[in-house]
């Protein structure tokens, strides 16, 4: 399923438009952007949880040449499914 294929379901379902399904859909990710963006965890009970996790900085190799190189630190969005859908797949 891909976004278009989301928005249509959320429009049947909840008997909108796509369009405002579209709005909503985009309202959502943006909230959940914008919290994690502040490094605040966003819960959704049921379905899981996004939070950020930090990597640290780190040795790699490049596969071309074979040549050690230095990987920085960084934030990356992190999803812990929760147990209603861990128990729905």
């Amino acid at each position: 399923m891909n976004k278009a294929d989301l928005i249509k379901k959320m429009a049947t379902d909840a008997g909108i438009t796509q369009s405002q399904a579209n709005k909503a859909f985009g309202a959502m990710v943006d909230g959940i952007a914008t919290s994690l963006a502040k490094g605040k965890r966003v819960i959704l009970v049921g379905f899981g949880t996004f939070s950020v996790s930090e990597r640290k900085a780190r040795t790699g190799r490049n596969p071309k040449t074979g040549a050690p190189l230095r990987i920085p630190a960084r934030k990356v969005p992190k999803f812990t499914p929760g147990k209603a859908l861990r128990d729905r797949v």
